[in-house]
């Protein structure tokens, strides 16, 4: 069985967190969890990389009289050092005959995108009022409420076209764990009559753009993993109630935060609606489990 799976950023450093050796750590015990599934199924796998971004944008507007690098360029460099880790972890804990590669990943889409004129994706570390409000005006970011705190917001627009789709689907022949698409990977734009692609500022959504992938590479599943073992109706009253398996029609009436589940729930309907085949969402510990199908949401057109 093929499977895609998207590892959410926060997998990685959860939000307050440095960059520190605590990345690699969790980059380690994500490979652990994950080695069981490369062993039985074909595995891609999209890391995210929204609170990595955010931190290497502050690293770089640091240093004085330099002038911080555009999105575009952060993107790719997150998806390099987050795709090295995750690689080499993987590596440590996989037979040595099973091969391991990272695909820096450009993903087309509109310039013209409603996104750019709402930012709405979060990036990079949580502040109080007063160091958003400081931090806006230095660097002209946006922030939003994320809680209690600030955090900046950037646009993200739809995922068109991954450019390097030819690459990723001779690697998959050639019985490669596929780590590609990083943080959404790295948007572009094309100008004019469509000949020339240009930098964007932008973040793509990790979970939309694995969904595509999905789609493009054939795959049995798509697995959304989060911090959470399921999808929850209700979250947070006393109605609450864990979904189990649940038809995209069901999805579409609930209502799911946007900055966190409503992307996963959008990216799992979407897949099973274009191709009948099965989404889940759960927690990165029972991933096993979840693509066996005994745990997580199982996101199924009806039987």
């Amino acid at each position: 069985m093929r499977v895609v799976v998207a590892l959410g950023g926060n997998a990685l450093v959860m939000r307050g967190e440095p960059l520190t050796d605590v990345q690699r750590d969790r980059a380690r015990a994500a490979a652990q969890a994950l080695a069981p599934v490369a062993q039985r199924h074909q595995l891609v796998l999209c890391q995210g990389d929204g609170p990595q971004v955010g931190l290497f944008a502050l690293e770089a507007a640091a240093y004085e009289d330099v002038e911080v690098p555009p999105l575009d360029v952060l993107d790719a460099h997150s998806e390099r050092v987050v795709g090295y880790l995750v690689e080499q972890e993987l590596r440590n804990v996989l037979p040595a005959s099973l091969a391991v590669a990272t695909v820096l990943t450009s993903v087309e889409v509109d310039g013209s995108d409603a996104a750019f004129a709402d930012p709405s994706r979060f990036v990079g570390p949580l502040y109080d009022a007063a160091q958003g409000r400081t931090m806006a005006a230095q660097y002209r970011w946006v922030f939003k409420p994320d809680g209690r705190f600030l955090r900046r917001v950037v646009p993200s627009p739809e995922p068109k076209r991954i450019l390097e789709i030819g690459p990723i689907r001779s690697l998959l022949e050639h019985d490669t764990v596929v780590i590609c698409a990083g943080g959404g990977g790295v948007p572009a734009a094309r100008s004019g009559a469509g000949c020339v692609l240009e930098r964007v500022e932008a973040v793509i959504d990790t979970d939309l753009v694995s969904e595509l992938l999905a789609r493009e590479v054939d795959a049995d599943l798509l697995v959304m993993t989060t911090d959470v073992d399921a999808v929850y109706a209700d979250w947070g009253l006393r109605t609450q109630r864990r979904l189990r398996q649940v038809t995209p029609e069901a999805l579409r009436v609930m209502d799911f935060p946007s900055g966190s589940m409503g992307p996963k729930v959008e990216a799992a309907a979407r897949f099973v609606e274009a191709t009948g085949r099965r989404a889940a969402i759960g927690s990165l510990d029972e991933i096993v489990k979840i693509v066996d199908g005994a745990s997580g949401t199982l996101v199924a057109g009806r039987s």
